[in-house]
């Protein structure tokens, strides 16, 4: 995260800095994905139908 601040103080250009912020969305998305992951498996393996999921708030983040 500090990487893309210096990206933007520094004036790099706004390609690049774009390209970091997907960068971390990405990363951000592929780590939710993965903890969904086995409690969708496993409602599958189990015959379940319905999959109980705790809704969180969403993290703080460092002001992006």
């Amino acid at each position: 995260m500090d990487d893309l601040l210096d990206m933007i103080i520094s004036d790099e250009s706004p390609s690049q800095i774009s390209d970091s912020i997907k960068d971390v969305l990405y990363a951000k998305a592929a780590e939710r994905v993965d903890a969904f992951r086995p409690l969708v498996a496993n409602g599958l393996l189990s015959g379940e139908d319905q999959i109980e999921v705790e809704d969180e708030a969403p993290e703080a983040t460092d002001g992006v």
